[in-house]
């Protein structure tokens, strides 16, 4: 499911609570004093100075996350005023989400369609939902279903059939191999993304939110594959 969003402007200036310099909202200290700011509006990416796009420098995310987690640690703040210290833990735990967002490729996939007009909603397990998988795989996943509930069955009952576990075993291998297929495109339309123009952008976007979905039903197909066979 899609839904659109109303995508706003994060440079907007405000003035320093300490001196009353204004400065851009993005920002965790005050360009002009120094101190501290509370937790600040823009996105992600504004926090960690990089402009956003799909394939970043993880590089320099990592050094920036280190360099700014050494200004905001707690100790620092130890005889500071309790609006600082209280900042210093929001804006710890604000830059730690940033991190673990924008470091994780399909986190900051999904993070950056929502930041430009799209909300990917997991609404529940596609597994569970057949009108939900993609019509290439639909007759691969009623078989596969079978064959995982006729294995959960002999698991019950103490009985060990090698031939439904190759046969699991070797689906398990082609989903991952699909996974890995869905990777590369995601990866490609990342290109298209971040040098395309405008109808480009929309029309990689639209290609990225249909990768996600499959990608999202592939890895509960081979989770559950996992779970069954107790790898």
């Amino acid at each position: 499911m899609i839904k659109t969003l109303k995508t706003v402007d994060s440079a907007v200036p405000i003035a320093c609570w300490s001196c009353f310099v204004g400065h851009v909202n993005f920002t965790l200290f005050c360009p002009h004093c120094s101190k501290i700011q509370p937790p600040p509006g823009g996105d992600y990416y504004s926090v960690f100075s990089m402009k956003p796009r799909l394939n970043i420098d993880l590089d320099v995310l990592e050094r920036e996350f280190h360099r700014l987690s050494r200004k905001l640690h707690p100790d620092r703040f130890a005889l500071a005023q309790e609006n600082e210290k209280q900042w210093s833990l929001a804006d710890t735990a604000l830059l730690n989400d940033g991190y673990r967002t924008l470091k994780d490729p399909l986190r900051r996939t999904e993070y950056l369609l929502k930041l430009h007009g799209t909300e990917i909603v997991e609404e529940h397990d596609t597994t569970k939902d057949n009108s939900r998988v993609p019509i290439d795989l639909l007759e691969e996943v009623f078989d596969l279903n079978m064959q995982l509930e006729e294995m959960r069955m002999a698991r019950k009952t103490g009985y060990e059939d090698p031939e439904l576990q190759a046969s699991l075993t070797a689906a398990k291998k082609k989903f991952e191999g699909m996974l890995e297929a869905v990777d590369r495109d995601l990866r490609t339309q990342w290109k298209a993304w971040d040098e395309g123009d405008e109808p480009i952008r929309q029309t990689a976007q639209k290609a990225m939110v249909v990768l996600l979905d499959r990608r999202r039903y592939l890895s509960n197909l081979v989770r559950d594959v996992t779970e069954t066979l107790g790898d």
